[in-house]
Order: structure tokens, then sequence, then C-alpha cells
């Protein structure tokens, strides 16, 4: 049975303040949990119902990994989805990885990125193209809210998610390096001559690419739009964020056979 401390510390967790003082995130659903548990990442302790325990015991006792059975009303009380699953685990934050000293392929920056589900959406899509690493600005979501772990899928765990001062590290850049930026009025992607590596930058859902970092971009590019010019009616006027960063990365990649 779940203590009253424990249903505290489990919805503390679902605060960036307190998940920053205890360096702790939470992690919800049957499969991630599992790909954690497969993980390298330090597990505190799995809350879960008797079947997923049943599968999972014996995994769970050779890592000395703490354990609660919890009834489904338990799970829904401190769940922080809409529907509760079957397995919650605490993680330990790890420490966060360095930048990259030398880019040898793409890598993804993020600008401001505001919603949990697409920053989530967008590192699954970094897995998905084999990109290593997501940069993100300081000001883009946390990383380690539930709804961004959720989103992930489980890519939070292979991709390497880094915060940092953009136009600091845009300046860094090799200047051999390309810096695509992505705009609603640039070079046509399909088009565009695209490098096997280099920076891509998407903006923030609502504002897209900050000023202070747009001197830093050699190359504007952006995905046509294919409505007609007399068709009538109104059409979408942009694309989401993380739709847009699937669909370049994607070219980027076809491009490198």
């Amino acid at each position: 049975m779940l203590s009253r401390n424990q249903v505290k510390h489990l919805h503390s967790l679902k605060q960036k303040k307190f998940r920053e003082i205890y360096r702790q995130f939470l992690a919800e659903g049957s499969k991630l949990v599992t790909e954690i548990l497969d993980s390298s990442f330090n597990i505190i302790s799995i809350y879960a119902l008797a079947d997923w325990l049943r599968h999972n015991e014996s995994k769970l006792l050779s890592k000395k990994i703490p354990f609660l059975e919890i009834s489904e009303g338990e799970m829904e009380r401190i769940t922080a989805l809409s529907s509760p699953s079957r397995a919650l685990a605490i993680a330990e934050i790890p420490i966060m990885p360095v930048l990259p000293a030398v880019i040898n392929d793409l890598v993804l920056v993020l600008d401001d990125i505001k919603d949990p589900g697409n920053l989530g959406t967008i590192i699954r899509i970094a897995d998905w193209f084999g990109i290593e690493s997501v940069i993100c600005s300081e000001n883009t979501v946390d990383l380690y809210n539930p709804k961004t772990i959720q989103a992930t899928m489980g890519s939070v765990l292979r991709v390497r998610v880094i915060y940092a001062n953009l136009p600091e590290f845009l300046s860094s850049v090799d200047p051999m390096i390309k810096i695509y930026g992505s705009f609603l009025k640039g070079e046509n992607i399909y088009s565009a001559r695209l490098e096997s590596k280099g920076v891509i930058l998407i903006g923030s859902e609502s504002s897209g690419i900050s000023p202070e970092i747009v001197s830093k971009i050699t190359d504007n590019i952006s995905i046509p739009s294919f409505v007609k010019e007399s068709g009538a009616g109104d059409h979408a006027e942009s694309l989401n964020a993380s739709v847009a960063a699937a669909i370049i990365c994607s070219e980027f990649r076809r491009r490198k056979g």
C-alpha cells in the first residue's frame, strides 16, 4: 500500500522545481518502464500492478531495484497521465552530457520549444533518423516533464539531449559546418543543396527562430506548401514544429542514401 509520503513525493516530481531538487523524474507506461529497466539509467523505485511485476520480478530482484505492488486505484492517485498505466518508475536524472566538440553528422537544435509533446516527439524523430544529439535552448520545455518523457516513447534513453546557450553554441560551430534554419520562406528543401552533416535549427511553435540567432544561420530552408494559388478557402499557414522536424530530417537522410 502506498504511504502518504510516497504519494506526496510522486506528485512533487510532476513539478520542475522538485525534479531539480531531488534530481529525479517520473517515467510511466509498461513499455517505457521496461526499457528503462534495461537501460543504464539509475532507477530509484518502481510502482506497478501485479501482472507487470510478475513479468519483470526476476529482473527487478537481480538488479536490486525497490518495487511496490499497487492497485489500479492507487495508480490512478499517482499517475501523471490521463489514462493510468500499469507501471511507473522514479529514475535519477543523469548528469547532462557535454556539447559535441566536433560535428560529424546531423545535430538537431531546438529554439524555445514550449510544448512537452512536441519536444518528446522531436526526440523520437531524432532517434528514428539516427540523430544522436538534440541541443535545446535554455528556455525550451523541461526534458523531464512527464508529458515529454511519455512522448519520447523511450527515445530519451538513446538520444543525447543537451540544454545550452544557443548563441554561444552556434558561434562555436566550425565555419565549415552548415547551419540550416527552418523558415516559412526559404530555399525549397527539395531542391536546396543539403550536406550529410550539419546543424538543423527548428524554431518555436509560435514565433519561429529567435532574432538573436538568425545571423548564425548559413542556409535558410523551407518546406513548400502544395496548396494551389487559385484554390478557394483557408489553408494551413504553417506546420507543427515536430512535423517540420520530421520532414526536414527525412529529406536530409534521403539525400545521404
